[in-house]
């Protein structure tokens, strides 16, 4: 959501200046000299700037921009050493969790295949001391499930609640930020509330696995790998942490540009990193090839919702699914026909120009719309500004084209199809209508902090 043409009203941004974030960064991350120097001291120098963030940091509290802060590869190594001290009884399991949308920009920048690069992926993050990498499809399987029933129920409902539909995607937390610290509740009581695959992942990780594994979740320290920035904030969110147990679902995300840059701190080439399998959270078996979901530069929620509610509302088997660009790329629709009337139509709606027309279309009361996949990057998931960055800080085009075809080409699976999902629903989570289904898999979101001239804002 980086804000270039703000005004100062709404932006505080452009007030800062890199010294102050970067005695801010030192300040929070600085060792205070009283520990040994270790072999990770020289690697953790790295800053994080919030001009870096998709989220303007007129949304971001104070407190929540130091917290972002602390989220770097210093927190990372703090907890690599920690694990190389006598005291056992102060270590941490350490998981590193790897989204979908980052393995096609190191299969892309390293010349590999996706699969290879997960694989290597995996053994330099083991060979720094990770103890698990795991992928997060599964996450996103359940995600998407949730996300498919609640829109049949709220179109179920279209005539009976006011704010049934439009249903919003709640999978990316740029989005979901504006949403609630700039609009109104008018906009957010239309988000879906299935949790994003970033917090499910938190979930099982830190509810299934460590049950799996007799942890307490506190003992696991959990990495997210994302495209980008405002996955840390997402992380941070007060609904995502476990009081009982002192712990967050997601400890730290570090980019896919962060963990690039260790490597070359580290002067590791990922031809010469050594191929381990991910693993899985399943016992001791191990991942296959890399699987993904329909959709060109996401999880693809619009996809499989729209053949979901066509099959389960009108009884119909949609194949293939035609997009329709309306005023730019990044906002396409598609829509559903049923005896020469449209019954269904979804959108696609991505970068915060395309989002900004949304809604004002929305509070003026002339949305068409029933779903809309919203991504606040530009091009979506693929293009975050963690990764497909030139070093001036712009789309690096020719990169992104390659990790299009790439992502491309990774074979599709379906959430229903998978079994160990299945499983965990009944197992685990005491049935697909459960309380625990609700309380694990779901959240809410409201307007706060709202901002009286927020939509005047030239994104």
């Amino acid at each position: 959501m980086k804000c270039e043409n703000c005004t100062k009203k709404e932006c505080s941004k452009k007030q800062k200046n890199d010294d102050t974030q970067s005695t801010s960064v030192d300040a929070l991350s600085s060792n205070d000299g009283s520990e040994e120097k270790n072999e990770f001291d020289t690697l953790a120098n790295a800053k994080i700037l919030l001009s870096d963030c998709l989220a303007c940091d007129s949304c971001m509290t104070l407190e929540e921009g130091a917290r972002v802060f602390q989220q770097n590869q210093k927190e990372f190594f703090r907890i690599l050493n920690l694990n190389k001290k006598c005291d056992t009884s102060k270590h941490k399991v350490l998981a590193v969790s790897l989204c979908p949308q980052s393995l096609p920009y190191f299969a892309a920048k390293f010349n590999l295949s996706v699969n290879e690069a997960a694989k290597r992926l995996c053994g330099f993050l083991k060979s720094l001391g990770v103890h698990y990498v795991f992928d997060t499809t599964i996450a996103a399987d359940f995600s998407i499930l949730e996300s498919q029933r609640e829109f049949v129920q709220r179109y179920q409902r279209r005539n009976q609640e006011e704010h049934a539909l439009p249903m919003f995607a709640s999978a990316c937390p740029g989005w979901i930020r504006y949403a609630e610290r700039v609009l109104t509740n008018l906009v957010t009581s239309h988000i879906c509330t299935a949790k994003s695959p970033q917090q499910i992942m938190g979930s099982l990780v830190k509810g299934y696995f460590a049950r799996q594994q007799n942890l307490s979740p506190d003992k696991i320290f959990h990495v997210v790998m994302a495209p980008c920035y405002d996955k840390k904030l997402e992380a941070l969110r007060e609904d995502f942490y476990t009081a009982l147990y002192n712990s967050p679902e997601v400890d730290c995300v570090l980019t896919s540009g962060e963990i690039v840059q260790i490597m070359e701190q580290k002067n590791v080439s990922m031809k010469d990193v050594t191929e381990v399998a991910v693993d899985s959270l399943f016992d001791d078996l191990k991942e296959g090839d890399v699987v993904r979901h329909d959709g060109k530069r996401s999880d693809g929620y619009l996809e499989h919702i729209f053949k979901h509610a066509a099959k389960e509302l009108f009884g119909m088997d949609v194949k293939e699914i035609t997009y329709k660009a309306l005023k730019n790329k990044d906002f396409q629709e598609v829509t559903l026909e049923k005896d020469g009337e449209t019954v269904l139509r979804f959108a696609a709606a991505y970068g915060f120009r395309n989002i900004q027309n949304m809604v004002l279309k929305l509070k003026k009361g002339k949305f068409l719309y029933h779903f809309v996949e919203v991504l606040a990057c530009p091009g979506g998931c693929l293009n975050g500004k963690g990764q497909a960055q030139t070093e001036d800080g712009k789309p690096d085009r020719a990169l992104l084209a390659q990790m299009e075809e790439v992502y491309t080409a990774i074979p599709v699976r379906l959430p229903e199809t998978n079994l160990h999902v299945q499983k965990m629903y009944q197992d685990w989570l005491e049935g697909m209508d459960s309380k625990k289904v609700q309380d694990t898999l779901h959240t809410t979101y409201s307007a706060v902090n709202q901002s009286t001239s927020s939509l005047d804002i030239k994104w």
